[in-house]
């Protein structure tokens, strides 16, 4: 008992100590390149990758320089489907006849039966859904392609009392719809993943617990 006790209290102590929000690698900045000065030849004063253009502004263009995003995304579907249908089937039997004597006068009661079914069916369901998401995020380039534009990825973490939240975004941008300011809108990212999460005591109580889960499932049969 005393053991289990023990064991109890290191993982609550390991647990507080632990206090830094778990960062994603799939997210995780870059080093940019190494453009120390090159070894002088000759007394030249060029040294290449440190170029400053007079007439150009300063945007992000390399491997490890910062973009700023703004998110502004706003999502809205609906969807309405109603459904009825409707079977109804009669059968009608006589009662057949014994070398021309009914039934009826040799059995005492008539053969005469006829069956008749009924169904219908009716549904109708309606889903309406709208998302959210306003604010900024800086990343970072992490990839040059070939044709220019830019590989971005980033992350912002959140660490508060009784949680923490996540901010992810990854996509590819174009240098062209990059303003002046470093600041690009969230829209114009291509092959976009943004993502914003929680975890926590706050995340944990807005999710549906496992067993209610399975009531609520497909493969639940009532």
């Amino acid at each position: 008992m005393k053991a289990l006790i023990l064991m109890g209290l290191s993982l609550a102590i390991l647990t507080g100590c632990d206090t830094l929000p778990k960062r994603d690698p799939d997210f995780a900045p870059v080093q940019p390149a190494d453009l120390r000065p090159p070894a002088q030849r000759n007394g030249a004063i060029y040294q290449s990758g440190y170029d400053i253009r007079l007439f150009e502004d300063i945007k992000t263009r390399r491997v490890g320089d910062v973009l700023t995003v703004t998110l502004n995304e706003a999502t809205k579907a609906k969807k309405l489907a109603d459904a009825t249908a409707a079977k109804d089937t009669s059968v009608s039997v006589t009662a057949p006849t014994l070398f021309g004597i009914a039934s009826q006068a040799l059995l005492g009661h008539d053969l005469k039966t006829s069956l008749a079914a009924s169904s219908s069916f009716d549904g109708g369901g309606t889903a309406n859904q709208s998302n959210s998401l306003t604010g900024a995020i800086s990343v970072t380039v992490v990839e040059v392609l070939p044709n220019g534009n830019l590989r971005v990825r980033g992350e912002k973490r959140v660490a508060m009392n009784d949680g923490d939240e996540y901010v992810r975004l990854s996509g590819i941008v174009r240098p062209i719809d990059i303003s002046t300011a470093n600041t690009i809108s969230s829209a114009k990212i291509a092959d976009a993943t943004i993502m914003y999460k929680g975890d926590g005591g706050m995340n944990d109580s807005s999710k549906i617990g496992w067993l209610a889960r399975f009531f609520l499932s497909p493969i639940f049969p009532f």
